[in-house]
């Protein structure tokens, strides 16, 4: 089997990379070649025993999209896109990358013919829903983002089933929630601030909080992310109809409940290096996201979570990102 990754720098795409990896199959079939393709150089794996080819290019070219699926692999992970935050900000750019890259992808799919009917496994967002809310969004909510990217990310859900429909592609769209706690160095999207208060005091690093400790939000670990996509690349999609995305379990806490876990894992002594700072723009686009999900259609489809408390999600962090240490 020939894995295409796309967005293989992020995160996520490097998480991924590296348990495909380990595993060295995917479902019952092993794993013969990855490609690895984002707009900056993925990492090159160290001691791969699979084959790995690194792509630099631009997927939202015109062009761009058709050499990357010419190989027909048989499992392509669409994680290219650029972030919320700058999506509302880079008007344009949000569009070109994550909406007019996965038409050009789709159509460079549908242009091979002959059969060819990749697993496409396509991460949406939490983001295409929009207030008011119900106190749990479950399966049959509707769409009305109020975001740039959640508008983006919906048409996108909308082109990924019509494609499957059509038979062009098997394709699976998972609305993943936000990531935390997310490795690295702070990035554009406007949810950062979840990860930044409890990334940075572990570091020994001052966080500053931009909302009240009352806001809640959907979230689960980076472990989960990467098993929600396994399971996507490998579960029977007859199963799930006409109706081909899902959004993922995840854990509702508040910002409040993020600290007393990060306290009672960590101490008040890492608590203490939070430090309040309202933020008008961020308090502005987080009062128009979802807070709380019923995801029973995903769960019922064997989707599950690796955590069940967020105490486990900051202890997942420290073993995974910091060799089980901290700074006191």
């Amino acid at each position: 089997m020939h894995i295409l990754i796309l967005g293989a720098a992020g995160m996520v795409g490097r998480k991924l990379t590296e348990r495909l990896l380990r595993d060295g199959h995917l479902g019952d079939r092993a794993i013969s070649g990855l490609t690895l393709q984002d707009v900056v150089a993925a990492p090159k794996p160290l001691d791969a025993t699979i084959p790995v080819t690194i792509v630099t290019s631009d997927f939202a070219d015109p062009l761009g999209a058709a050499p990357l699926v010419a190989s027909c692999p048989e499992v392509i992970f669409h994680l290219a896109a650029i972030v919320s935050g700058e999506a509302e900000v880079e008007f344009d750019k949000g569009y070109r990358i994550n909406l007019d890259g996965t038409r050009y992808l789709i159509e460079a799919i549908r242009a091979i013919g002959d059969g060819y009917r990749p697993r496409l496994v396509f991460t949406s967002s939490i983001a295409v829903f929009g207030a008011p809310f119900p106190d749990k969004i479950g399966d049959e909510f509707f769409h009305t983002p109020l975001t740039s990217y959640g508008t983006q990310k919906s048409i996108c859900e909308l082109l990924l089933a019509d494609y499957s429909r059509k038979g062009f592609l098997d394709g699976i769209g998972i609305r993943l929630p936000t990531i935390c706690v997310r490795p690295g160095t702070p990035n554009k999207a406007a949810s950062g601030f979840f990860s930044n208060i409890i990334r940075e005091p572990l570091a020994g690093h001052e966080a500053v909080l931009p909302v009240s400790d009352d806001v809640r939000h959907w979230h689960a670990s980076p472990r989960s992310a990467v098993g929600f996509l396994l399971h996507a690349a490998t579960m029977d999609l007859a199963t799930i109809g006409p109706r081909r995305n899902l959004s993922m379990p995840g854990l509702s806490v508040t910002v409040g409940e993020q600290i007393a876990a990060l306290q009672r894992v960590a101490g008040p002594g890492v608590v203490a290096r939070i430090r309040r700072e309202p933020d008008p723009a961020i308090i502005g686009i987080v009062a128009g996201w979802p807070r709380d999900f019923s995801t029973d259609r995903a769960k019922a489809l064997g989707f599950t979570t690796a955590e069940k408390t967020f105490d486990d999600i900051i202890r997942s962090h420290i073993e995974d990102e910091l060799g089980g240490e901290f700074v006191r």
